[in-house]
């Protein structure tokens, strides 16, 4: 094998260990959603199929013929990519979620993969090595080429491949690249040829991974997007009820016959405090979109209010007007990219609501919850204006409590609605208001929740951390 080959085989091997990894969280998403946890548990696992490939490669190199043995790496490398589908599939509704969970999903979709193309450069390095005196060159070129490929299938795959095929389409491309690869170095090497049953079961996993099918209706760059009618969960559902399904949860409900139907609890008790606001047109700001539920109730309910919408991800706006009701008439202001990047084009004083309702998985983006931007939400408020917040937390509710406690550095007055019996030990809606001066109490329904204001709220949130842009473990205080 030549010099220009050898890298070029290193540089693509790790490139292609590099794009499982990142579609490794997308493929998931819709069964352990996507969290600091996600990408914590995908990385270690890739990487220790890196280590524990090169490992064994190495050894291998050094007993067997090193061609051969690259061949079959290959061959059997693209096999197990395409086995990565059925298998998240298959084992991704039944682990849960947690880190335990995250690492096994992970470790047996992709760490075979990882570590049969990780051991593909040392077998290189053997075939490079002719001579002791070289040894410092060759591995310095080889590891060169192993990180440029990386670096072309990071950003490939995150800037390009994914918005432009999908996920699924990438994965199936990979698979059968490798094995064409492997079929290519056997043949110009005139070593033996797969065995019939290893091509036989080769040919199976790219049937299979072919077969099975996606969950998502869309696959958006940031998310697995499902639609449900009412009518396909309870035939006595509301006609016009579409549920909206974020990787692994319920995101929204809308009716699209009907803007003032709010099915989603904490959705109603948005409606809540929002009715203690001065009767009239209002302006409102929310901080995520989603199915844009609470900006049609309230162009609904209050004419001529204008609502500032700042959504992650813009094929689900699209979607939202497709299918989700969402029409030119509410008049939305729609921003889409990150709304903390948007804060500093709103003026000062210029709403009165603001609602903070982007998630991550389950949990609220950490920078959108730290002292530092809430003092902008703060800025961004009129002195008589409130801001409302969901979370999602339960047990102890150290992100619920580390909430408020932030909240509290820059607002005076501080309520939380939470279930009519307590908060439970298992995650639930939690409503948080800010304000500046008394809280009105909203007219809550029993059955949606209470409202605790005043020494309770204090009591609750106890010794609780400050989030700040330095330390805000969002993630980890959920679980």
């Amino acid at each position: 094998m030549n010099s220009k080959a050898a890298l070029l085989l290193v540089a693509v091997t790790s490139g292609f260990v590099l794009v499982l990894e990142i579609l490794a969280g997308r493929l998931m998403a819709p069964y352990i959603g996507v969290s600091l946890d996600t990408f914590t548990g995908i990385i270690g696992t890739i990487l220790a199929g890196i280590a524990a490939g090169a490992a064994v490669g190495g050894a291998l190199a050094d007993r067997r013929d090193p061609v051969r043995l690259i061949a079959q790496a290959l061959f059997y490398g693209g096999g197990l990519t395409w086995l990565s589908i059925p298998i998240v599939s298959a084992l991704g509704p039944n682990l849960g979620s947690g880190p335990v969970a995250i690492v096994t999903l992970s470790a047996c979709a992709f760490f075979l993969p990882a570590a049969v193309l990780s051991g593909i450069g040392p077998m290189v390095a053997k075939l490079q090595l002719a001579s002791i005196n070289e040894t410092g060159a060759v591995i310095g070129r080889l590891s060169a080429a192993s990180t440029f490929g990386a670096l072309v299938g990071t950003f490939g795959t995150g800037f390009v491949l994914i918005a432009l095929l999908g996920v699924r389409t990438i994965i199936i491309i990979v698979g059968a690249a490798l094995v064409l690869a492997g079929v290519f170095v056997f043949w110009r090497s005139g070593r033996a040829r797969p065995q019939p049953v290893d091509i036989a079961a080769v040919v199976l996993a790219a049937v299979v991974g072919l077969a099975v099918g996606s969950p998502c209706d869309h696959q958006t760059d940031y998310y697995c997007v499902r639609i449900v009618a009412d009518a396909d969960v309870d035939p006595d559902g509301r006609p016009g009820g579409r549920s909206l399904y974020l990787d692994q949860l319920r995101n929204a409900h809308v009716d699209l016959n009907d803007p003032t139907y709010l099915d989603i609890r904490y959705m109603r008790l948005f409606a809540d405090v929002t009715a203690e606001l001065p009767d009239g047109p209002i302006d409102v700001l929310h901080v995520g979109g989603g199915g844009f539920s609470l900006p049609r109730y309230i162009s609904a309910i209050r004419p001529g209010s204008t609502n500032t919408v700042l959504e992650l991800d813009e094929d689900l706006v699209t979607i939202a007007y497709d299918e989700l009701g969402l029409s030119d008439a509410d008049e939305l202001d729609i921003r889409t990219g990150d709304a903390r990047l948007h804060l500093d084009d709103l003026s000062t004083d210029s709403f009165d609501l603001i609602v903070g309702d982007a998630y991550s998985g389950a949990s609220v983006p950490w920078h959108l919850t730290t002292v530092e931007v809430i003092e902008e939400f703060d800025r961004l408020l009129r002195s008589d204006g409130v801001y409302v917040m969901n979370v999602i937390d339960g047990n102890e509710s150290r992100f619920a409590r580390a909430q408020l406690a932030t909240l509290a550095e820059r607002f005076e007055a501080l309520a939380v609605i939470e279930p009519e019996d307590g908060v439970p030990d298992f995650p639930v809606n939690q409503v948080l208001i800010a304000a500046h001066g008394p809280i009105l109490a909203p007219q809550i329904d029993a059955e949606d929740g209470q409202l605790v204001t005043g020494e309770a709220v204090q009591a609750f949130i106890g010794n609780a951390r400050i989030l700040t842009d330095d330390f805000a473990p969002a993630d980890q205080l959920l679980e």
